[in-house]
């Protein structure tokens, strides 16, 4: 398994999975202030067309070059608000 990176490195594009490792999105964008490391959370895609959710960074877990693990289920992610 890859190492764990810094949140200042996730990419536009990265994957996004679910707590069980279900993919459920991409990263559309970063949301903090790199300067002053405080990190916000994130706007992730659905596909096109889809919404973009915000996740915030309390249900973020760990981060691996390319993947972004949320400590939340699908199902929760599909609840949280629209950006």
């Amino acid at each position: 398994m890859a190492d764990p990176v810094s949140w200042k490195v996730v990419e536009r594009g990265w994957d996004v999975v679910d707590s069980a490792g279900s993919e459920v999105g991409a990263i559309d964008d970063v949301l903090g202030d790199p300067e002053a490391d405080i990190f916000d959370g994130l706007a992730v895609t659905e596909g096109l067309l889809k919404p973009t959710r915000y996740i915030p960074s309390e249900q973020v877990g760990e981060i691996v070059e390319g993947t972004v693990h949320l400590t939340i289920d699908a199902e929760a992610f599909s609840h949280l608000s629209e950006t």
